[in-house]
This record gives C-alpha cells, sequence and structure tokens, in this order.
C-alpha cells in the first residue's frame, strides 16, 4: 500500500487504517433510529455505547439528511454544540466528528471540542472548510452532485459518475489546502446515494479503488443506505448483511474510515478484511499447529 498518513484530531493513521466512525442522531426523526437518540441521555449512552464497542470516531448529526422540517442555524446548534462539549468533558481522547454544512455551526462545534468538521453536502457553504483551518480540524469533502441540501436527487445523470466524484472531491480537497487546511487532515468521501440513484452508487463501490488511488484518506457511509435497500429489496431494518458486504468490498479496495450504525459488525469485518490482506495477524492462531 502506499505512503499515506492522515491525521485526525491529534491522532495519525497510516494506508492499512479501517477506522470505525460511530453515528449518533440528535435528531427526532433520523432514517433509521426514528428519533432513538434525540434525547440527551440516550445520546449520551449510545456515545458510551459505542465507545465501549470500539468506535475511533463518533459522528454526531443534528439534522436529517432527507427532506423535513427547515432547521435553522440557531436549532441545530442547540441540538449538537453543548452535547459536543459534554462528550468532550467525558471522553477527553474521543475523535468526534460533527456532520454539518453550515460555517456558523462548524465554528461554534470546533470551539466546544470537535475534531472533524464532516460536510455532508459537498461544500454548499465554501466557508466550512475556512473555519476548519482556523482551528487546525479535519474535513471530510462529499461528492454530491450539486445537489441543493436536504433535497432528494431526480433523474439525475452522470456519463461518468466516478469521473465526476473524481473531479469534485480533488476539486474541494486542493480548495481546502489552498485557505490553510493542513492536507493531512483533509479526507474525501463518494456519498453513495447524496446526489445518486443506486446504479450511481453501486459504481462508486465498485470503482471504489479509484479513488483510494488519489492519495487522500477516504471515507465511506454506506450504513443501511437505500442502494443496499434497493439491490436486496429490504426495508431500512433488514440491510445489516447487505451493508457489511459493501463494507467488506470498500475494505478491500482501501477505504479508510466507515461511518456506520452497526459498531461490533463493522469492526469484525474490518479486522477480517485487514487479516486477509496481511494488515494484521490473526488473532489467535492453533488449528493444525497443537
Amino acid at each position: 500500500m502506499s505512503a499515506l498518513t492522515f491525521r485526525l484530531g491529534s491522532r495519525e493513521f497510516d494506508a492499512r487504517s479501517r477506522l470505525v466512525m460511530a453515528i449518533v442522531n440528535r435528531t427526532p426523526d433520523s432514517f433509521y433510529d426514528k428519533g432513538a437518540t434525540w434525547r440527551q441521555e440516550a445520546a449520551f449512552d449510545r456515545v458510551r455505547e459505542v465507545v465501549a464497542q470500539g468506535a475511533d470516531i463518533v459522528d454526531i448529526g443534528g439534522i436529517k439528511a432527507a427532506p423535513g422540517v427547515e432547521i435553522g442555524a440557531d436549532e441545530e446548534k442547540g441540538r449538537v454544540v453543548d452535547f459536543v462539549a459534554a462528550m468532550r468533558e467525558e471522553h477527553p481522547d474521543l475523535l468526534i466528528s460533527v456532520d454539518t454544512w453550515r460555517a456558523s455551526v462548524g465554528r461554534a462545534v470546533l470551539e466546544a471540542g470537535a475534531d472533524i468538521l464532516n460536510d455532508a453536502w459537498g461544500g454548499a457553504d465554501p466557508e466550512l472548510v475556512e473555519v476548519a483551518a482556523e482551528f487546525d480540524a479535519a474535513v471530510v469533502c462529499t461528492h454530491t452532485g450539486g445537489v441543493t441540501p436536504r433535497t432528494r436527487p431526480h433523474r439525475i445523470e452522470y456519463d461518468d459518475v466516478m469521473a465526476s466524484i473524481v473531479e469534485s472531491l480533488v476539486a474541494q480537497a486542493d480548495r481546502a489546502v489552498s485557505v490553510g487546511v493542513p492536507r493531512e487532515r483533509v479526507v474525501i468521501d463518494p456519498a453513495h446515494d447524496f446526489g445518486k440513484n443506486t446504479w450511481h452508487s453501486l459504481e462508486a463501490t465498485r470503482r471504489l479503488d479509484e479513488l483510494v488511488a488519489l492519495g487522500w484518506p477516504v471515507l465511506v457511509s454506506l450504513s443501511n443506505k437505500d442502494f443496499v435497500g434497493e439491490s436486496l429489496d429490504l426495508p431500512v431494518g433488514e440491510r445489516l448483511t447487505g451493508t457489511l458486504a459493501a463494507t467488506a468490498i470498500s475494505a478491500w479496495h482501501g477505504a479508510h474510515i466507515y461511518r456506520v450504525h452497526e459498531v461490533v459488525e463493522t469492526r469484525q469485518v474490518l479486522d477480517m478484511v485487514s487479516v486477509i490482506a496481511g494488515d494484521l495477524p490473526p488473532a489467535r492462531v492453533a488449528r493444525g499447529l497443537a
């Protein structure tokens, strides 16, 4: 593998790293858990659970991605800023990410102790990366095909979806570096389902090695997505096996960060891929040796 190194918070990782980013939604209407972590204590319990399960990063979101009630910046801050500050106090070494596209929210959560700004909407607010640079924070750049935040794609077309992903993400990453984000703190994400139909997301998965070859750390957010559900004709609550299959393929192609709902199962898949790839030794070897 390449000599890639990247930094999140105070920690350094390399090309063999396969990190689990656990999702904690501070919303009453999330597509997967239907608001299970909307109440603050439930959200804290979820953080404690995923940390105990071995999550490397926790990603906090204050607005669901799907269309719905308009949530202004002040309401979004109210959902995430104090929560991030409390998380930082309770878990001083935890890598904390916040899923937001707004620079004003990004500034507030970085002041509260977050390490990563996860911009799921492809630079919709161009000042977000400038805020990341100011705080020496990491930033996740995503490909959305230019769609407006919190809208679904409608008959979106690409001559070559991976070419579009590469062009957009290289431009976003280069701009982030140009405004002062250290190169080793820029992460790229093809953003499955965002600005894409199922065929596009499947092709992005199939060709993920092309994205990895660019030399930036790659994040994938596959967990229970519609492209998995449509591929297998399964509802949200029955997509784990399909998600894990896509996770294994992405890991074999070299992706580095996996944004997920199910930490334990994902960790096992990633560790198994790492062992097969020779990046980790088996945890125990006795067969045929005793």
